[in-house]
């Protein structure tokens, strides 16, 4: 499965008890089609003590949400928009570049 959507992209979820939200992608699962989002789908987890974590406890993460249930936030029009792909160059090498729908910024 291929995603438009990319770690550090700012997506807006369109569906579930976090619709509306806007958040910063911390990870992209392309295998699963899933995205982990900063400050939406936050769920309890009990953790054991660790090194890390001398305390245990119960710790706040956020939880893998599914790629078709966010848009991405264009950076130049600050719109959600659904994202086409063009053949052009970045940095001197050949790649497939993503384009805003709606004003046609290239990222």
């Amino acid at each position: 499965m291929s995603m438009s959507i990319k770690k550090g992209d700012k997506v807006e979820v369109l569906s579930g008890k976090d619709r509306g939200k806007q958040g910063i992608v911390l990870r992209a699962l392309p295998k699963e089609g899933k995205v982990v989002v900063e400050g939406v789908a936050i769920v309890k987890k009990a953790v054991k003590p660790n090194q890390q974590n001398q305390q245990g406890g119960i710790v706040s993460q956020e939880a893998a949400i599914d790629a078709s249930n966010v848009n991405l936030v264009c950076p130049k029009c600050g719109q959600r928009t659904r994202v086409g792909h063009e053949a052009g160059e970045l940095d001197g090498h050949k790649t497939k570049l993503r384009i805003c729908k709606k004003c046609g910024h290239k990222f």
